[in-house]
C-alpha cells in the first residue's frame, strides 16, 4: 500500500517574508527607471533598503529549492515503485531536512532583526555612576572591554570625547564604533553595570559597590531631506497682493508649497516670476524639513539615552561584577560566568548568544 507524502507546510510569518521579496523586486524594477537613476539621494535610499531585502530574499529562494527538493524525496519513498531511488530519497532526506531547518532558521533570525543587521555605526557611551573615584576606575574597565571586543571583532573603534578622573578612570568617555552589522555585538549592553570588589583605595579591605551606565545609540547616516516633489508637496499658485505694479496683481506668481509628511509650508510671492518664487519656495521648504528630520533624531536619540541607562546607582543594573567571586551575572537572563579577567578582557559573547537567543525567541512569538 503506497505511503502518502508529507506535506512541507510553510510557517505563518512566511507571508511577511513573500512581501519583502517581493518589495525587493518593486525596488529594483525602480532602480532601473532612468528618471530615478539619475536621482542620486533616491538612488542611495532605494539602494539602501534594497540591500537590507535581498539577504533575505536570497534566503527565501534558498528555502523553496530546499523545501521543493524534499517533498520530491518524499514523493519519491511515498510511491515506492523505484526501490533504488527510494533507497536513495530515504538517505537523502536528513540532509534535505536538516538543510530546509537551517536556512529556515536563518530567514527567521534576518526577518526580525535586518533592520538592526544593517547598522554599521553605533555611539557607545559609558558613564562613572554612584561610588566617586571607584565608579570612574570602573568605568575606564568597560571602555577597555568594549574597545578590546571591537579589536577582536575587527570593528573600528573612534574615541570621541573622554573626560579622565583624577586617579586613572574615566568620568565620561564617548566612543564611535563601526563595522558590519555592528549594532548586533553591542544592542545588549544599554543600562547600568554594577561592580563589586574592594578599592585600591580601601585600608580595610571592605568590598564597595559601584557603578557606571551605558548608552548604545545608534548613529544615524547623514539625514537627507530627500522630497519627492510630485507625490509629497501640494503646490498653491495665487496671485501675488501688495505692491510691485500692474503685472504682480494678474499674473499667479504667488507658491504656497505643502509638505504632506509633516505638514510644513512655505508660501513666496517677494519676485514677479512664478518659477522664480517656486525655486526659492523650495530652496526653504528642503531647509525646513531637513531640520525637521533633524531634531526628531535629536529627540530619539535622547529618549533611547534616558530610558536606556536608567539612574545610574547601585540598584539598577543589567549585570554585576564581582572581583572577589570570579564572578559576572547577568541579571536579565539569570546567568553567572566565573572567569572575570577574560570577560574585562572582551571576552563576553556567551552572554550575548544567549541575550541573542532570548531576544529572537521573544520576537518570533510576536510575529
Amino acid at each position: 500500500m503506497p505511503v502518502t507524502p508529507t506535506t512541507v507546510q510553510d510557517p505563518t510569518w512566511m507571508a511577511r517574508v513573500r512581501e519583502m521579496v517581493a518589495r525587493a523586486a518593486e525596488i529594483a524594477a525602480e532602480m532601473n527607471k532612468p528618471e530615478v537613476a539619475t536621482n542620486g539621494a533616491r538612488m542611495t535610499r532605494l539602494a539602501r533598503e534594497h540591500g537590507a531585502l535581498v539577504k533575505i530574499a536570497d534566503l527565501y529562494r534558498e528555502y523553496r529549492t530546499a523545501t521543493d527538493q524534499l517533498q520530491e524525496s518524499q514523493q519519491i519513498i511515498a510511491d515506492g515503485s523505484d526501490p533504488e531511488f527510494k533507497q536513495l530519497a530515504e538517505a537523502e532526506l536528513p540532509t534535505l531536512t536538516a538543510r530546509r531547518e537551517r536556512v529556515l532558521g536563518a530567514m527567521q533570525e534576518r526577518l526580525v532583526t535586518g533592520d538592526e543587521a544593517s547598522i554599521r555605526s553605533i555611539i557607545l557611551e559609558i558613564r562613572a555612576g554612584t561610588g566617586g573615584d571607584e565608579a570612574a576606575l570602573f568605568a575606564g574597565d568597560l571602555l577597555n572591554m568594549y574597545t578590546s571586543y571591537a579589536t577582536r571583532k575587527g570593528f573600528k573603534v573612534e574615541p570621541l570625547s573622554v573626560s579622565h578622573s583624577d586617579l586613572g578612570g574615566i568620568k565620561e568617555a564617548i566612543i564611535n564604533i563601526t563595522g558590519d552589522e555592528v549594532y548586533l555585538h553591542y544592542r545588549f549592553e544599554g543600562g547600568g553595570h554594577r561592580v563589586q570588589r574592594v578599592p585600591k583605595t580601601e585600608a580595610q579591605g571592605r568590598i564597595h559597590t559601584s557603578a557606571a551606565t551605558v548608552a548604545v545609540l545608534v548613529e544615524p547616516e547623514e539625514i537627507q531631506a530627500d522630497i519627492d516633489w510630485d507625490k509629497d508637496v501640494l503646490e498653491h499658485v495665487s496671485r501675488a497682493g501688495g505692491p510691485g505694479g500692474q503685472n504682480v496683481n494678474k499674473v499667479s506668481s504667488a507658491i504656497k508649497l505643502e509638505h504632506i509628511p509633516t505638514g510644513i509650508t512655505v508660501s513666496m510671492r517677494d519676485e514677479k516670476s512664478q518659477h522664480k518664487n517656486r525655486a526659492k519656495a523650495r530652496r526653504v521648504l528642503l531647509s525646513r524639513v531637513y531640520d525637521h528630520f533633524q531634531t526628531q533624531q535629536r529627540q530619539k536619540i535622547a529618549s533611547e539615552r534616558k530610558s536606556m541607562v536608567g539612574t545610574g546607582d547601585r540598584s539598577d543594573r543589567i549585570r554585576t561584577y564581582n572581583f572577589p567571586q570570579n564572578r559576572v551575572t547577568d541579571h536579565r537572563i539569570n546567568k553567572d560566568v566565573y572567569d572575570l579577567e577574560h570577560i574585562l578582557m572582551g571576552e563576553f559573547d556567551e552572554f550575548l548568544a544567549e541575550l541573542h537567543e532570548r531576544d529572537l525567541k521573544l520576537r518570533l512569538e510576536s510575529l
